[in-house]
């Protein structure tokens, strides 16, 4: 039964992030009259057609045989293989304003960070449970013990250090930390940041601490070791009775989705550069595979886990989309910031070059996160 709810679960996250990506192409062309000819999901052999009203020149909406992304075709004069008419052309893709162009190209991801905020704001909506941000005793060595952080202490504020050391730290301007999950993209925003910041503390004794971590004290990130550790910031166990519901009303819930969505970005956004710079491990990256086990277990867990692991998901979609390699959206735009600053666009024949060097990057990394997870689950 669990290798089915795996692969349901797996087509219902590829259908749901696919489908929201590529709307977003869809009504960004519409609204800028581009005229839509296909919007497939999945790739391959068409197993399901449709036209409303049987029209012609509607979209045709297809379901093709490999769902493992989608597409949008739209009405282009550089696709050689399109017959336009000149009662067509102002409806062409290649023949409207550069701005138009790039809302379109940017729509797509555009509309996965839109998707990842509405996902996190029905969490908060409904009420999610939430681990207490209680600390356990760190370990010896560690900045926290260092601090002379201890077992039982509550984290209930944060804000970033200034520029000046000493300065203001013990007045107020603390943002509220409402749980261990908040508490963690916290630490992992200002450790990617390289980002001091100043801990407000509730001892159980019920005192009020001040605790400062200066940015000489955060750990290098390291694919070898655990940041957290090193800075010895750690959730205390708790039992399910200790578990507390977070719980918004509608506008509240959009906007701290908002801000969770933006900090998920920076981090996330760090951590691929860290492919550059060594920082972050290439046996990180996960496939398929690793996608279909992480949305079979967070569906059996519940609908909310599913919901926040769709959202995370779709950040790393809508990021991924815009690297500046050719085949993504992100390449199209760094066309179009050619166009823009020299005034004319890059030839048809050079951009076919750069579609095969892009093909082959992706298809290497593909490659690698299927590699990646073919150690994880059947040779470790």
């Amino acid at each position: 039964m669990h290798p089915l709810i795996t692969l349901l679960a797996f087509i219902a996250t590829l259908g749901i992030l696919v489908t929201f990506h590529e709307f977003g192409h869809y009504l960004a062309a519409r609204c800028c009259g581009v005229r839509v000819l296909r919007f497939s999901l999945g790739f391959g052999k068409a197993i399901f057609t449709y036209r409303f009203g049987g029209n012609q020149n509607a979209t045709e909406w297809v379901i093709a045989s490999i769902p493992l992304g989608g597409y949008v075709k739209l009405l282009d004069g550089r696709d050689r293989q399109q017959l336009i008419s000149e009662i067509d052309r102002t409806k062409a893709f290649d023949l409207k304003p550069l701005w138009q162009r790039s809302i379109i190209v940017a729509a797509g991801p555009l509309a996965n960070f839109v998707l990842a905020i509405l996902l996190f704001a029905a969490i908060y909506l409904r009420g999610a449970p939430q681990v207490p941000s209680f600390l356990q005793a760190p370990p010896e060595n560690s900045v926290a013990a260092r601090l002379d952080i201890q077992a039982g202490d509550r984290v209930i504020g944060w804000k970033e250090l200034g520029a000046t050391p000493g300065a203001n730290e013990e007045e107020g301007g603390f943002d509220p930390i409402l749980s261990w999950n908040a508490l963690r993209w916290n630490l992992q925003d200002a450790i990617t940041a390289r980002q001091g910041f100043v801990l407000e503390v509730l001892a159980p004794s019920k005192d009020i601490y001040i605790k400062v971590i200066q940015k000489a004290d955060l750990p290098r990130l390291d694919p070898d070791s655990d940041p957290f550790l090193t800075l010895g910031l750690l959730p205390a166990p708790i039992s399910a009775d200790g578990m507390q519901v977070l719980k918004l009303g509608p506008v509240d819930a959009l906007v701290y989705a908002g801000k969770r969505v933006w900090q998920i970005t920076k981090v996330s956004t760090r951590m691929m550069l860290g492919f550059l710079t060594g920082n972050t491990s290439f046996k990180q990256l996960g496939g398929p595979l690793s996608i279909a086990n992480m949305a079979g277990k967070s569906v059996q867990v519940g609908w909310q886990p599913f919901l926040g692991f769709l959202a995370l998901l779709s950040i790393s979609i809508g990021l991924l989309n815009l690297v500046p390699l050719p085949m993504l959206d992100g390449g199209q735009l760094l066309y179009d910031a050619w166009e823009l600053v020299s005034g004319k666009r890059i030839s048809i024949s050079m951009q076919e070059h750069f579609q095969k060097i892009g093909f082959f990057l992706l298809i290497s990394m593909s490659l690698l996160a299927l590699f990646n997870d073919l150690q994880r689950y059947f040779l470790s």
